[in-house]
Order: C-alpha cells, then sequence, then structure tokens
C-alpha cells in the first residue's frame, strides 16, 4: 500500500490587542453580526511570526509587536492547520485597505459583553481555534464567554 500525505497549507491566526482592548472584524461573507480574530496564509519563505506580522498590517495597517504561539488546530476548508497567536498593537488606528474585510472593532470586557448580550456580535463556532483566541483574550480580562458559545 503507498500512503498518502495530503498537501496542508498553514495559516495564522491571531488576536490582537491594544491594552485592554481586542480587535474584532468580520468577512462580508459571514453570517450576519459574526466577528472574529484576524487570520491569513502563510507566505512560501516566511515565518510564521513574520505572516501574523504581514497579515495584520495587510488586513488593518497596524504594526504589531509581542507575537506569542497560543496553539494550533486543523482547519479542513481548505485543507490548513491553523496556528493561533497574540499580538500587541502600537496603535488602534485600524485602516481596511483591501475588500477582505467588511469591518473591524475594538472592544473591552464591558462593551464586549453589552455587545454579545444584544446580538451585536456572534462570536465564531466554540470548537475553533479562533474561539478559543477570543475565550483566551475574555479569560485575561476576568470575564467568561461560555454562556455565548454556539
Amino acid at each position: 500500500e503507498s500512503a498518502i500525505y495530503p498537501r496542508t497549507d498553514p495559516a495564522v491566526i491571531m488576536s490582537v490587542t491594544y491594552k485592554n482592548e481586542l480587535l474584532l472584524a468580520r468577512q462580508s461573507s459571514w453570517p450576519e453580526h459574526r466577528y472574529s480574530v484576524l487570520a491569513g496564509f502563510v507566505e512560501p519563505g516566511e515565518s510564521f511570526e513574520q505572516a501574523v506580522k504581514r497579515e495584520v498590517w495587510e488586513e488593518s495597517q497596524l504594526k504589531i509587536s509581542n507575537v506569542e504561539y497560543l496553539g494550533s488546530q486543523p482547519w479542513p476548508f481548505p485543507c490548513s492547520i491553523m496556528i493561533g497567536f497574540t499580538a500587541e498593537a502600537s496603535s488602534q488606528n485600524v485602516h481596511l485597505l483591501d475588500q477582505e474585510l467588511e469591518h473591524a472593532i475594538w472592544v473591552n470586557a464591558s462593551n464586549f459583553i453589552e455587545q454579545l448580550e444584544s446580538g451585536d456580535i456572534v462570536l465564531p463556532s466554540s470548537g475553533s481555534i479562533s474561539y478559543h483566541l477570543v475565550e483566551h483574550w475574555a479569560d485575561n480580562q476576568g470575564i467568561s464567554i461560555a454562556k455565548y458559545k454556539h
């Protein structure tokens, strides 16, 4: 028998914070009110950390530092592995230049819970690394988002 080794494309996914605030964004193709953290594919020849910095810059025009690995998750759409990071932004001056992201917002512990309660923000699936990145930030803020799982 011959083994099959399908191609796996690495993608980085990152929670970007500024002080105690978290950056959330949405694509226009997502269900209404769905927000998540930033993500993008790793280019040939770059490290995961370089990909985090490049993707955050391309998607938001934010400069970041303190890029730290948090965890990973196989992601079958399309044959990827998501490598999760946290990062800190040097400012909150987000500029969306292309059409990849429709909207981006900064949330803090209190307004995040208010927006979850009102339905203005819907979290990613609780089984996803994107949810766990948001949950990691929330835990560090002393808030629980467990009741908003779906």
